[in-house]
């Protein structure tokens, strides 16, 4: 369980395709205070560490990961957003993070407005995942309130704090992002349609 608050960045620093799985190592500031076994969200998507140094630790994706997210994309260099998983009894800043993606979707377009920027994503609406006006959406990790919502389109407001500290200082129109739909509303929307 996470809560979507992203605690740092990291780097990929090597890829060893091993099979259908990928082994990603990353350079991190948390490399220290991490041990093996631990849950880490690499741009929203829960992985196990399986090994580390003092500055790197090694996950491992598999096929079906690869195939809903982003991971697949990486490259030596890139930036990955993290967050250890939730303590339990402690504040839920964000809000309920699985770190179980649902789908990728494609960043349509980024607006600077006065200190803040906009960022507007189109998805494939057709497995269902609802996105609700004020409600939450976890992009890359990265909980955020959605500001406008379509059919298979949604925008959200990114403060500064978070535009300096997440991936998103790096996305552009055509960036393909990892999504993960609140799990409340998820719940709902299938309840809704069993019923109907």
């Amino acid at each position: 369980m996470f809560t979507g608050i992203i605690e740092t960045l990291g780097e990929v620093t090597k890829l060893e395709k091993d099979g259908s799985n990928l082994h990603i190592t990353i350079n991190s500031t948390l490399g220290p205070e991490l041990k093996i076994d631990q849950s880490v969200a690499h741009n929203g998507v829960c992985l196990t560490v399986v090994s580390l140094n003092e500055t790197n630790y090694t996950v491992t994706a598999i096929e079906e990961t690869l195939q809903k997210s982003n991971l697949g994309n990486l490259e030596i260099g890139d930036k990955v957003n993290l967050e250890r998983a939730m303590i339990l009894g402690s504040r839920l800043d964000g809000h309920i993070v699985q770190g179980h993606v649902d789908q990728t979707g494609v960043c349509t377009s980024v607006e600077e407005k006065n200190g803040s920027w906009f960022f507007s994503f189109q998805y494939d609406s057709s497995s269902g995942n609802p996105t609700i006006e004020k409600g939450s959406i976890t992009i890359d990790g990265t909980s955020l309130t959605v500001v406008d919502s379509g059919d298979s389109t949604f925008s959200v407001a990114i403060i500064p704090y978070t535009y300096e500290n997440t991936r998103f200082n790096s996305y552009e129109a055509g960036t393909v992002v990892n999504l993960e739909f609140d799990v409340i509303g998820k719940y709902v929307a299938k309840l809704m349609g069993k019923r109907l």
